[in-house]
């Protein structure tokens, strides 16, 4: 079997929205890229859970910028639009844009290949070879072969920090106890008139799914119902089927949550046409090919964003992107509750770009959920658009580190920043959002 090579000056290992964030970022800064992802789609949380709306990406009501702002325009100027920004009907989390997934796929591999990266479709990452502090190589396999990359620079944006860990860098996994989020199998309801489904104005259409737990025929879990009005008319995404106690680090796992996923999917798919106005002559579609996860690895960075740094609405000198989407936890353990208070009570936070920085490995940085976080933090600033903003910043600090021929932590923080004011990003280095 003959072995390909491949020598990027930049290697993405992943290809969620921090991947192609950071994909397209360092291939428009000059870069060679080459972007791995083990499945067939882009989007990550976007392909495992087709529909999930972009949350978060409008701090105090003003959008971040970026790509996130390119992307959603790009969308939303087509015809018909592919995408608009819209208020959550759920507590805390202000506006977001929805969108039609298939078009969102259809505009990111655009962007790729617009910017020139070259893409590696269901190819899986196995493990890095390293030369001291260094990663030499990135030995990964696809349906012909074995691949080898001898990049000059990785960003590890697999989610999990697969690579990252394998090259040595510390993580934690999950909180304190090792207790991660839930995970969650989606879908789709079509046919179901929203003037009907959500008349009664309850979010979380309590009194149905009380009933439904206390008859026995939804899961103990499914005490509040999670559904929101799709894209299109008379769509509702369904993001109610949680899976507690699941390692999303263990494929067996993963396998068994996505089975029982299905179990607890159709359960509630039947309840909802016998017993919720609205969904009488409605049919499930989108189903998630798997499970959806939240939290696996948080690697260890040059800087740990925590709680108390979020509630205090820190901007730092080098925050990269500026949030204030509510702590978004979800189902921790046994007991967990499924959580969205108010992160802080007025303002925003930025993530530094130091949390996306190892504190050894020189030529290697992450982004997206396996961001340098503690668990509170982390469950507020795991929103996409959040996380295709780490992509874009640590694509453009590969171009300024190749460019200086220096370790990226030797990398001057307020060039990255000042590259990403430059491509729009909004609330850095001491301005507001509408400054």
């Amino acid at each position: 079997m003959t072995e390909s090579t491949h020598s990027p000056d930049l290697l993405v290992v992943g290809g969620g929205t921090a991947g192609f964030g950071a994909a397209v970022a360092g291939a428009r800064q000059g870069l060679s890229v080459c972007l791995i992802e083990a499945g067939a789609k882009l989007g990550g949380v976007m392909a495992f859970c087709p529909g999930m709306p972009w949350g978060g990406g409008f701090p105090c009501d003003v959008s971040i910028g970026g790509l996130f702002d390119e992307l959603t325009d790009r969308l939303a100027a087509m015809d018909p639009p592919a995408a608009e920004k819209r208020y959550s009907t759920l507590e805390n989390f202000g506006a977001e844009v929805i969108y039609d997934p298939d078009m969102a796929q259809i505009e990111m591999f655009a962007m790729l290949e617009e910017a020139g990266v070259q893409l590696h479709l269901n190819t899986l990452a196995e493990a890095p070879v390293m030369e001291g502090n260094r990663i030499a190589s990135v030995r990964a396999m696809d349906r012909h072969g074995p691949l080898t990359f001898r990049p000059r620079m990785v960003v590890d944006a697999s989610g999990d920090g697969h690579i990252a860990a394998q090259a040595g860098v510390p993580f934690d996994l999950g909180d304190a106890s090792g207790k991660m989020m839930g995970v969650t199998l989606s879908f789709l309801m079509v046919n179901a008139p929203w003037d009907r489904v959500f008349a009664e104005g309850d979010p979380y259409f309590t009194r149905y799914a009380e009933k439904g737990v206390a008859e026995g025929r939804l899961h103990p879990d499914l005490s509040q119902l999670y559904m929101m009005k799709g894209f299109h008319s008379g769509t509702v995404f369904c993001n109610s089927v949680i899976i507690r106690n699941v390692d999303g680090t263990d494929p067996a796992s993963v396998a068994r949550a996505a089975q029982e996923g299905r179990r607890r999917v159709a359960q509630l798919v039947g309840f909802l046409r016998d017993e919720v106005p609205g969904f009488e002559a409605a049919w499930m579609t989108a189903l998630g090919p798997t499970v959806g996860v939240r939290e696996t690895r948080k690697l260890h960075g040059m800087h740990r964003l925590t709680g108390a740094e979020v509630a205090a609405a820190t901007k730092f000198p080098d925050g990269i992107v500026a949030c204030s989407n509510p702590v978004d936890d979800v189902m921790r353990g046994d007991g967990g509750a499924m959580t969205h208070d108010a992160a802080l009570e007025e303002g925003f936070y930025t993530l530094p770009f130091r949390a996306l920085v190892p504190e050894r490995v020189e030529n290697l940085m992450f982004a997206g959920r396996n961001v340098s976080a503690d668990p509170v933090a982390f469950a507020s600033i795991r929103g996409m658009p959040q996380c295709m903003a780490m992509g874009q910043a640590v694509g453009n600090a590969a171009a300024l580190a190749l460019a200086g021929n220096a370790p990226v932590q030797a990398l001057d923080p307020a060039r990255v920043v000042e590259t990403m004011q430059a491509q729009g990003l909004r609330g850095l280095a001491g301005r507001g959002l509408r400054d």
